[in-house]
Order: C-alpha cells, then structure tokens, then sequence
C-alpha cells in the first residue's frame, strides 16, 4: 500500500504499518481553485452588490468547504483568504471612499457584524489580509 505526503497517516496495528489518506486539497488542486476564484473576476462586477456576489459564489464555495475541508478544513484557508481579498478589492472599487486601507478595514469589520452568514466560508474565514 503506498502513500508517503502531505496527506498520509501512518497507522500501526497489529505490528503492521499502514497508511491512511487523509483527505485534504492538494497544492495542485488549491492552485487550480484559486484560479477559477480569479476567473470569476469579482472586482470587475462593480454593479452588482454584495449579496448578488454571495448569490453566485455561496453553493460552489460550500460544495468546495464539504468535500476538501471536511477532515483539515485549515488546509483550505489560503483559498479563503484569497476570495475575501478578492472581495475587499470589489468594495475598493465600487466604493471610491474604501481605497484607503483604514476605510476598507473599517466596512470589512461592519459588514461581518452585520452579516456573518453572507458567505459561506465566512463561518471558517471571516478576516483579510491583502495579500501583494
């Protein structure tokens, strides 16, 4: 039985070592999901408000908390991230007074007051770090 990476336990019973997958998303699979986050081009849909966006993104980004976050949801955490930079840059674009950091920070903090169930990995992923 093979399986030595990221994702494998090594279990002893019986004076055998066997290994268990841990599930998890791989690099691959989290690099290919950050890039369809990229694809939805959030930032760009300046007309739309943001329970519009939470409409559209919520059932995939769900689907995606069940099957990859189920075991070590921890290893989700830099594609959740990623998706609340993305919507800080779609409030910086949609609202002028936001582009200054302090602003942005400030909205961030009232809307997950206001709504922490808007979306979905918000439950797992409320906070943003600008990343770049």
């Amino acid at each position: 039985m093979g399986g030595s990476g990221p994702n494998s336990q090594g279990v002893e019973r019986g004076g055998q070592v066997r290994f268990h997958l841990a599930p998890a998303i791989s690099e691959d699979k989290l690099t290919a999901k950050k890039a369809e986050v990229r694809s939805w081009r959030m930032h760009r849909r300046t007309g739309r408000t943001l329970d519009d966006l939470a409409t559209a993104i919520n059932p995939i980004v769900r689907g995606w908390m069940n099957y990859w976050g189920r075991h070590n949801r921890s290893e989700m955490y830099p594609l959740l991230r990623s998706i609340n930079t993305y919507l800080v840059r779609w409030a910086r674009k949609k609202y002028k007074r936001l582009r200054a950091f302090r602003n942005v920070q400030a909205w961030w903090l009232t809307v997950i007051r206001r709504d922490r169930k808007l979306f979905a990995h918000w439950a797992w992923m409320p906070y943003f770090w600008l990343a770049g």
